[in-house]
């Protein structure tokens, strides 16, 4: 049964999502805990190996989700639970775009997902973001945990190495070190 639902979900996602790995994160953030398959905290740390390891993010997350709540075959179910309902319509918009893409309703579609995938995007690094920065809510006393400071000087490094055209693979392991660093310094003082 649980093969079937980890297919099952992944497909709904993939099919009901537009814009790839990062505007799938708020139904991906949405069923996986809804189901009751992984906490929040647990989901963070899947999305930051997902976005570290080569390949693409959904199907990254997928696996990864699968594998944990299902094994082999659940990690096999829910990878393609996500990549049938892309390959399909992938294989139909194919085959019929060339002759549509100047249809002014073709051309509305498209202009009205772009600014949705902005949307879904935003919504992900909020999420994300509050996960990540304020793990026990919205209260004072994270300003006094120095993990706070750790992850949001990250944060900013990262964005600043991003803006200036900083090859990604370079901010992942810069980030990566930094964590390990920091993290031994934590316990280090504990």
């Amino acid at each position: 049964m649980i093969l079937l639902e980890l297919f099952w979900t992944f497909f709904k996602i993939g099919a009901f999502t537009f814009g790839g790995g990062y505007a799938m994160l708020p139904l991906i953030q949405s069923e996986v805990e809804r189901m009751g398959w992984l906490g929040k905290a647990e989901l963070i740390d899947f999305i930051a190996v997902s976005e570290s390891t080569p390949g693409p993010f959904a199907i990254n997350i997928s696996t990864y989700v699968g594998r944990t709540v299902g094994g082999f075959f659940g990690a096999v179910c829910s990878t393609l639970g996500v990549v049938v309902p892309s390959f399909v319509i992938i294989l139909i918009v194919a085959r019929f775009y060339a002759k549509f893409k100047e249809n002014k309703t073709v051309a509305g579609v498209m202009s009205g997902l772009k600014p949705a995938v902005i949307g879904l995007i935003g919504s992900a690094i909020v999420s994300v973001g509050t996960t990540v920065l304020f793990p026990n809510g919205y209260t004072f006393s994270v300003f006094s945990d120095v993990s706070f400071y750790i992850s949001a000087g990250i944060t900013v490094l990262c964005s600043i190495l991003a803006f200036k055209k900083v090859h990604p693979i370079l901010i992942i392991c810069l980030s990566a070190a930094i964590g390990i660093a920091a993290g031994y310094g934590l316990q280090l003082n504990v």
